[in-house]
């Protein structure tokens, strides 16, 4: 790959970025804004497109829009602490998962579910990163517990597990059908 290649505009990448770039705002979502959508960014830049480029762009695209939502538009920066670092290995696992499945790409059932486990591994995986480093790093939990961890863990698994896994399925599914239909009418051209 020369060059030019590795930094051609890809529409892919510039789709999973301004879908990065609209969701980042609240991780859980509200009335008014959707579910953040980073780890299913990440783990469907590294299924489809890899390099360590973009994975540096992500993670700085990431990093820019939390300082602009914070700085411009008021949101709080509680989750902004000596954890935060530990969305680098996070999103990395999303990022590698997505590089392992590049292997079950084709329409089966089958390589659809190894999709989907990978994805659902690599989320919990990011989940116990990003949310045990914030727990046990950042100041904002005065005593921590184990008892409270485990409780605070299962009471966010679910939510943050669900945005990811909704994101990315859909997406995944949307790119399925439209491979199928280019299959089809492939098909139907050459008789």
């Amino acid at each position: 790959m020369n060059l030019k290649q590795t930094f051609a505009i890809k529409p892919a990448a510039v789709a999973l970025m301004a879908l990065m770039a609209a969701t980042r705002f609240d991780h859980m979502g509200t009335a008014v804004a959707l579910p953040d959508a980073s780890l299913a960014v990440f783990f469907l830049a590294g299924l489809w497109l890899g390099g360590r480029y973009l994975f540096a762009l992500l993670l700085m695209e990431a990093a820019g829009v939390d300082y602009w939502a914070i700085s411009q538009m008021g949101v709080s920066d509680y989750c902004v602490s000596p954890a935060y670092a530990f969305l680098i290995p996070t999103y990395a696992a999303m990022w590698l998962a997505g590089q392992y499945c590049r292997n079950w790409q084709t329409l089966s059932l089958r390589h659809m579910a190894l999709q989907l486990i990978a994805l659902v591994t690599a989320t919990s995986a990011a989940f116990l990163i990003s949310n045990s480093s914030f727990y046990w790093l950042s100041a904002n939990i005065q005593q921590p517990s184990w008892a409270q961890y485990v409780e605070t863990f299962s009471h966010y698994f679910s939510s943050y597990c669900a945005a990811t896994l909704f994101y990315a399925v859909m997406i995944l599914a949307v790119v399925h059908v439209f491979r199928w239909i280019r299959a089809e009418n492939s098909q139907h051209s050459q008789i």
